[in-house]
């Protein structure tokens, strides 16, 4: 009774985040001053901010329900349906966030836009006005809103500069919303990893599916406003440069434009979205226009303000790894044993052998029959199962093995027991072939396994030592690396991962790959 009392009380917050008061009850003040009388914006501003109450509610509820779930083994199945219901209910609201927060950026661009003043924008002549520390109080924190840029910039320049300032709100958005997605990524592989269920790993599997392709339409989104953004920001800030001759700053600008491409280069398919990658480093080349033009036309608050700007992009990790979900398969493994007492029977007949869709699993195959065969002639082995080929004809299988090496280990016990000719088979993703008859061409493999934080100093060596291989995150602070053709090579890389970090678990893994004929 205290389980479910605690089951209902996480479902009521769960369901009440969903009744909370209507979005004409929200107060909430205009991020822009003037648009206050707009209806339509506002009201959009109310209704995002009721949409973040009940996201905040709904996450304390999956909070909460994920202590529950550590805490009461017994309980988890209920607990982890509960979690599922409300992670939906969350992803749901920040898919309609995310359309509400795109209306409300347009509905600016479009204020902004339109009350540019379009005498001051188009002024000329007089010489070029720098603006002073002296009088701070008419100095702007937002860069290209004092006066200066609004005068010296073409009014269609200036209008799309002030436009792509404006859609820096909504790359932040993207940028966010792709951290906590990236934080569930996480969260999900490594509960996909853990569970015994093949229906819980399936439902798993399904939600990480689902997050994944949120997040590669929030790298696209995120791709295009940046690149547009930046090309405007860019293009104005070179202009004006140009035209106070600041031709060193430009080239320095250049400079690291061009180092910072040639890192997003190295880092190409190595971290979870290039397009993050691209964003934090294009966003570095940015900041630093800026903070150099705030410099040299004494913008003191916003030089202030880029500064921290400046210092935020320092600690963001936008090298995170990607995480790589393989697929799990709940195949019916199950080494052969033999039984004195007979196993099967009328009641318990053997059963028909369960052919996987998905997956890699071997047997033993005992013989094939014309004709349906007794569980005695099978000297006591099991666990069986049959399967009548195409031809009509009865096969008898035994066990269920992971590896080639196993079923062959088996297929020795076997004769052993009297069996004259056990053959190997395999299935690989429902399509069976006899190895025995039929053997296939395999080499083998080396990966190398991490387990641990990877600091700075571990990614420059993987960089430096394992060009080409591709870096995966399985799990919480669990990676893969490879694949390595020589054991040689493999073991030096991982042996130069332990040197730059001692902590860190790493060891080595063989295995078989099947080499297409």
């Amino acid at each position: 009774m205290k389980r479910l009392h605690k089951i209902i009380y996480v479902m009521t917050l769960c369901m009440s985040a969903l009744s909370l008061p209507r979005a004409e009850a929200q107060q909430v003040t205009p991020r822009i001053a003037g648009l206050e009388n707009n209806e339509e914006y506002m009201s959009l501003l109310r209704t995002e901010a009721r949409l973040q109450e009940q996201e905040d509610s709904v996450t304390q509820a999956v909070t909460d329900l994920r202590r529950l779930f550590r805490d009461d083994r017994a309980s988890r199945h209920e607990y982890g349906a509960q979690i599922m219901t409300a992670e939906e209910q969350i992803f749901g609201i920040r898919s309609e966030r995310g359309r509400l927060i795109d209306r409300i950026t347009a509905i600016e661009q479009e204020w902004v836009v339109a009350h540019l003043d379009a005498p001051s924008a188009n002024a000329a002549g007089g010489g070029v006005a720098l603006p002073t520390g002296s009088d701070p109080g008419k100095q702007k924190r937002m860069l290209i809103d004092n006066g200066y840029f609004a005068r010296e910039l073409p009014a269609a320049d200036y209008a799309a500069l002030q436009k792509a300032q404006r859609g820096e709100m909504q790359v932040v958005d993207y940028v966010n919303r792709f951290y906590v997605n990236y934080q569930e990524l996480s969260r999900l592989a490594e509960q996909y990893a853990e569970v015994a269920s093949e229906t819980e790993a399936a439902e798993l599997y399904d939600r990480y599916g689902a997050v994944a392709r949120m997040n590669e339409a929030l790298a696209d989104s995120l791709t295009a406003t940046w690149s547009e953004i930046y090309d405007n920001k860019t293009y104005a800030y070179a202009y004006l440069l140009d035209k106070l001759g600041q031709y060193d700053i430009l080239a320095h600008e250049q400079e690291l434009y061009s180092k910072a491409m040639r890192e997003l280069s190295e880092l190409k398919g190595q971290t979870a979205s290039d397009a993050m990658a691209d964003y934090f480093l294009r966003k570095q080349v940015a900041v630093d226009y800026e903070t150099k033009l705030a410099g040299l036309l004494n913008l003191e608050a916003a030089q202030d303000s880029l500064r921290g700007v400046t210092a935020q992009l320092r600690v963001v990790d936008y090298r995170l790894p990607r995480i790589e979900l393989k697929k799990r398969y709940f195949l019916d493994f199950a080494p052969i044993e033999y039984s004195s007492k007979p196993t099967y029977s009328y009641q318990n007949p053997i059963p028909e052998c369960k052919v996987h869709s998905e997956g890699t699993i071997y047997r033993l195959l005992l013989g094939t029959f014309n004709t349906k065969r007794a569980a005695s002639v099978f000297r006591g082995a099991y666990p069986l199962s049959y399967q009548i080929d195409d031809a009509g004809k009865w096969r008898y299988f035994a066990g269920g093995f992971a590896t080639q090496a196993e079923a062959e280990a088996a297929q020795k016990e076997a004769k052993a027991h009297g069996f004259v000719r056990p053959e190997v088979v395999v299935w690989r993703d429902g399509i069976y072939r006899n190895l025995t008859r039929e053997p296939e061409k395999t080499r083998t493999a080396y990966r190398i396994e991490i387990s641990g934080t990877l600091s700075d100093a571990v990614r420059d060596v993987i960089t430096a030592r394992a060009e080409g291989r591709e870096l995966s995150r399985v799990g919480a602070d669990r990676f893969t690396l490879g694949l390595f053709e020589e054991e040689h090579a493999a073991a030096s890389v991982a042996e130069a991962i332990r040197a730059a970090d001692s902590a860190l678990e790493v060891r080595l893994s063989e295995f078989t790959e099947v080499v297409e004929e």
